[in-house]
């Protein structure tokens, strides 16, 4: 669900459940050799970076932040506060107030101004001086303006206002705001090109997320070349000066237009900028970088030109960057007449137009520069590492080990950090000695951070993470700054999960928790168990069996401590003792594997509740038809758990929690708001899925939802299926009757084979304690087996059109847990390109010289099975064999269908 790409709508919003699949394979830059080319150096050990958090869950809206000689760290705040994080009492202080626009008073309408962005003078030390980025009440501009610190105070009375320039209210998005230093104490200034991504209201032709381009009049907001493209405006740009004592400034050698060139600004470094959100200057080279939020168009448009890109970008010299031209490597937009729907001609990176009537610098602007980084909405073949889903790319420090100060291994030396907000992840940039781009790999990987917005080196050489935290204009209990350490010696235990036996029982309640924890040092483990209500135990095994006698809800938790007293600690496991989960069981008559076209499934829900009557009113029961499962995977059959759980789960590992909550309005409406407004719907849940799959936009405002296509729709839908649940008027879906048949179609969706039978019962609770859910699902497959659900074989290939191949005389596919009732026979669609060669098919129960089954030649293509249905499941082994030469990629096998008696 996508965030505008701004940040706040500027920052791309987006929500790509994550398990929206990010790519976090190591890159191809895993290694590097010696002069002899002998030598192997390993990627660092991922688990030996720590994150330690400094201060969690006290910001509101912090957009950037420095990190001071002493390790004190500058934070802004959107909304106006400066806050002091002290190392040494690690406590958080207000020192200053700005009075700042943040606030918009239009409808519908997220301001994204206010206070921006934040850095401290390289002479800190000796001079004190503070440089923020803001927007001052009462006047529509944005201003960079120079403080000095006093006794961990900010001297209001003391600001020298060094720059500011026009900024268009009321409407968003894109305000840029990062401020840095370079090497040669120039001062770098990122800018917004405060034009809105949206549409026009009630017009025919509107912008649709492509490059805002509409130059009617009183559209100004609508045209980024009146600002980005501009030579002659500040906005979309990343300024460069070079700062005086007494707070006026120089403009450097080497902008992009010199002094006194008419109709530019000399302060321009980068123009073509759309929102440069977070910039790094090398801090050795020189070079700068930046993280461009990118339009929101999904696809590419022959009227308009590409699909959104967001990029990561160098320049190792002043230049053109593109927008609102061109996006990504060069791809052009085209004009466009928004009074008619026709377009112009593409535009032309070696000699852009600007023929904006709003335009007033030249009309001829410099060529532009391609991105260095560049990826979409879906996957980069260019970048894959980087995955699919929302895009918000943030450009980080690039490393380097300071003499006497090593914090993080070699192997990272001069290697560019890049982030990505919504997406979370963090890659390092391996580049060639020019600067050149040669590959990306994870780093970091084993931690998480909630929406980082910021990362600095401090002066300590260790990198600091900024944490906006998930959810939008409001104070997140995620919100931090974490350090990342990198454990060179010995490294604290890594707990892979805590699982409770039993996590409900009627007193006394016998709880067995056990805790899988693995130490990578090899160190003796000892487990301190938090039982909540003050009960702890202690143990040296990773198991615990306690008692409980006393009704109530206990927060279950585990310590695991090495020999050297490195500890980590367990996330929190709610057991319930004086009541106990209800049993729900399905039962199918029948074939427990597939089901037939046409042919009834006849199905029994079965439920009891422990010392409690079974109220039949709140037993539901559903059904649903889904991409599921693989054929041989784990969810075929029983699966119990707490279904709106599983749902909440997926929901938190995405970034869905991003741009919604679950009671509170955030950039995206909270969830249970959504909930109350369809749950008259009976197709409600296929509705809501297919728009996160599929994309959406107008339904709750501006701000889109972009598609997510690589997600697992069975995966959506039990996302969906939690947050119906979060209305209490309940579901408004007749359930099915407890015991009962389902028909299915004559002709199966191919793209939702499989059944899933589903049955809930909540009990009434018990004294103190909250009502218990048990949901089961029952997954029956499509009686045709698709190829790609066959994981095991052997003298076959996978072929790119949809089907095995046999290059040579022999060979088996294996098709897991098959229950065989009611099964006659099995038939094969194949094909051969040479027909005189045929193949003898055996069919074997369990093994490869398992009990015969059938045997005939491949041309018959149906084979009648023995009758050898126990109602157990079994393997079932498809081999082929020829006696004649072999003759390479001669036979394809497509699908295996399982028919009925």
């Amino acid at each position: 669900m996508k965030i505008s790409s701004a940040l706040f709508s500027g920052i791309a919003f987006t929500i790509l459940l994550s398990t929206q699949l990010i790519n976090r394979s190591v890159g191809d830059n895993n290694f590097n050799q010696t002069k002899n080319n002998k030598l192997k150096i390993d990627t660092p050990d991922q688990d030996r970076f720590v994150k330690v958090n400094l201060v969690q869950g006290q910001f509101t809206e912090p957009t950037e932040m420095a990190v001071l000689p002493n390790l004190d760290i500058l934070v802004a705040q959107r909304r106006g506060e400066l806050m002091l994080y002290k190392n040494q009492s690690k406590k958080l202080i207000q020192t200053a107030k700005l009075d700042v626009y943040f606030k918009t008073g239009s409808s519908d309408v997220n301001a994204e101004e206010g206070l921006l962005g934040i850095t401290i003078d390289p002479k800190y030390a000796s001079n004190q001086y503070v440089y923020l980025f803001y927007s001052p009440t009462g006047k529509s501009v944005n201003r960079l303006s120079r403080f000095k610190m006093v006794n961990d105070m900010l001297s209001m009375s003391s600001e020298k206002v060094i720059l500011e320039f026009y900024s268009q209210r009321e409407i968003c998005c894109h305000t840029g705001g990062s401020l840095a230093f370079g090497p040669d104490g120039l001062l770098y200034i990122s800018t917004g090109d405060n034009s809105t991504p949206f549409d026009v209201p009630k017009q025919e032709f509107v912008n649709k997320g492509y490059a805002p381009l509409d130059n009617r009049p009183g559209l100004q907001q609508y045209d980024a070349r009146r600002s980005a493209g501009n030579t002659n405006d500040l906005r979309g740009k990343i300024l460069r000066i070079k700062v005086k004592e007494d707070g006026t400034y120089t403009i450097p050698e080497g902008n992009l237009f010199p002094e006194g060139t008419a109709k530019t600004r000399p302060e321009i470094y980068v123009m073509g900028n759309r929102n440069p959100y977070r910039i790094s200057v090398d801090k050795k080279t020189g070079f700068l970088y930046w993280g461009e939020v990118g339009p929101d168009a999904a696809n590419d448009d022959d009227l308009r030109g590409p699909r959104g890109y967001d990029e990561v970008n160098q320049a190792r010299k002043a230049g053109n960057f593109g927008w609102p031209y061109f996006i990504g490597n060069n791809y052009a937009y085209k004009a466009y007449d928004y009074t008619n729907g026709k377009n112009g001609a593409a535009f032309d990176a070696v000699n852009p137009i600007n023929n904006s009537p709003n335009n007033t610098g030249l009309e001829n602007v410099p060529g532009v520069n391609p991105a260095f980084i560049w990826y979409p909405y879906g996957e980069s073949k260019e970048f894959p590492q980087v995955g699919s889903g929302g895009r918000t790319a943030m450009a980080g420090p690039v490393l380097y080990n300071k003499p006497g100060v090593s914090p993080y291994p070699d192997y990272y030396n001069g290697k560019l950090i890049i982030y990505e907000w919504v997406r979370g992840w963090i890659k390092a940039v391996t580049m060639a000695p020019n600067g050149d781009y040669l590959s990306m790999e994870p780093i970091m990987s084993n931690l998480s951070f909630s929406a980082p917005i910021d990362m600095e080196l401090g002066p300590d050489g260790k990198i600091y993470v900024l944490e906006y935290g998930k959810g939008w204009f409001s104070k997140n209990p995620d919100a931090g700054i974490a350090r990342v350490d990198y454990l060179k010696g010995n490294r604290p235990p890594v707990i892979d999960r805590l699982t409770i036996d039993k996590p409900s029982g009627l007193l006394p309640y016998k709880m067995i928790a056990k805790v899988k924890a693995t130490d990578a040092d090899g160190g003796k483990l000892t487990y301190l168990w938090n039982l909540g209500n003050g009960i702890k135990k202690t143990t040296t095994v990773p198991e615990l069996q306690y008692t409980f006698t006393k009704s109530g809800a206990y927060p279950i938790s585990v310590q695991v401590i090495d020999n050297e007293k490195a500890t980590t600690k367990s996330a929190v496991v709610s057991v319930f003792a004086g009541n106990e989960h209800p049993k729900v069981s399905i039962l199918i008559s029948g074939n427990k594997s597939f089901y037939f076209p046409g042919k009834a499934v006849n199905y029994q829900v079965l439920v009891s509740d422990k010392g409690a009557a079974v109220g039949k009113e709140r037993i539901y029961v559903s059904n649903a038809y889904t991409e599921g499962a693989d054929l041989a995977g784990a969810q075929l059959g029983h699966q119990q758990a707490a279904q709106t759980l599983i749902g909440k789960s997926l929901m938190t590992k995405s970034d869905c929690s991003t741009c919604h909550k679950i009671s509170e309005t955030s950039i995206g409406p909270a969830f249970d708001k959504v909930s109350a407004k369809y749950q008259k719907d009976p197709k409600a849940i296929e509705y809501l899925a297919s728009k996160v799959i599929k994309g959406s936009s107008g339904v709750w405002g501006e701000v889109p939802m972009p598609a997510h296509s690589a997600m697992k729709e069975s995966e959506v839908k039990q996302i969906v299926e939690w947050v119906m649940s979060l209305s209490a008027k309940g579901n408004a879906v007749p359930s099915l009757p407890a015991s009962g048949k389902i028909i299915p179609p004559e002709i199966i969706n191919k793209n939702k084979p499989v059944l899933t039978l589903k049955a809930s019962y909540s009990d009434l609770g018990a004294k103190g304690l909250i009502p218990l859910t048990t949901t089961t699902t029952f997954n029956l497959k499509s009686n045709i087996i698709n190829f790609a659900d066959v994981k095991d074989f052997s003298g076959f290939n996978v072929r790119n059109n949809g089907a095995f191949n046999l290059p040579g005389n022999a060979g088996w596919l294996k098709l897991g847990l098959i229950d065989l009732t009611d099964i006659s026979a099995i038939k094969i669609n194949s094909s051969s390109l040479v027909t005189e060669v045929d193949y003898d098919v055996e069919i074997r129960l369990d093994d490869e010289n398992g009990k015969l089954l059938a045997k005939n030649v491949l041309s018959k293509s149906t084979f009648p099975i023995e009758n050898s249905a126990d109602g157990k499941f079994h393997n079932v082994f498809i081999i082929f064999k020829s006696n004649k030469p072999a003759i390479k990629n001669s036979l394809f096998v497509r699908t295996i269908t399982m028919e009925a008696k």
